[in-house]
């Protein structure tokens, strides 16, 4: 890290040391600590995902159930430590992949839930007909009947079953499309 300069002045040679920029080495310590606490935040499941070294994945899973005490801080710092060692862009990486993946999850389980509550309101099967043009392989009579259903729920305050298995069929029926 230490770089070195010679100057020469009259058959002299002087060599100065060229130190680090402490204020460079102290962002980049918030960084990789701000990376270690998103670390922490993952499901062990998402953690394998991640594709990490294996000391710092037994690090960071042993950092998700710690109480917010200095046994956890503590064990941040060890994280960052290890992150200065490991390539820290490839973890980056990886962490956006999995909030992206997270942010389209959430995007495609409001898309089922709009569905849901379209097809329940519609009186005029137009939401019906506007699914099935959009996914002509649904079963349009099991359609129906849990619409019918979940209306007759909601009317008559009983438990939203017909409800949560539409929501299922929708679901399900929208996973179908992606994956073909």
């Amino acid at each position: 890290m230490n770089e070195f300069y010679d100057y020469e002045a009259e058959d002299e040679t002087e060599y100065y040391a060229v130190r680090p920029n402490k204020t460079d080495e102290k962002r980049e310590t918030v960084k990789l600590h701000a990376i270690a606490l998103e670390l922490s935040e993952l499901s062990e499941s998402q953690l394998k995902i991640m594709t990490l070294e294996e000391s710092l994945t037994k690090a960071v899973s042993s950092v998700i159930g710690m109480p917010l005490k200095s046994a956890r801080k503590r064990q941040l710092k060890f994280i960052v430590g290890l992150l200065r060692k490991a390539d820290s862009e490839q973890v980056e990486e990886g962490l956006s992949r999995i909030k992206s993946r997270s942010a389209l999850a959430v995007k495609e389980l409001h898309l089922v839930e709009y569905w849901r509550d379209y097809l329940i309101a519609d009186e005029n099967k137009l939401a019906l007909t506007e699914l099935l043009n959009k996914y002509p392989q649904a079963d349009s009579q099991y359609l129906r009947q849990l619409i019918r259903n979940a209306r007759k729920e909601a009317t008559k305050q009983l438990s939203p079953k017909s409800t949560r298995l539409l929501y299922q069929y929708l679901k399900d029926l929208m996973n179908i499309i992606k994956n073909d």
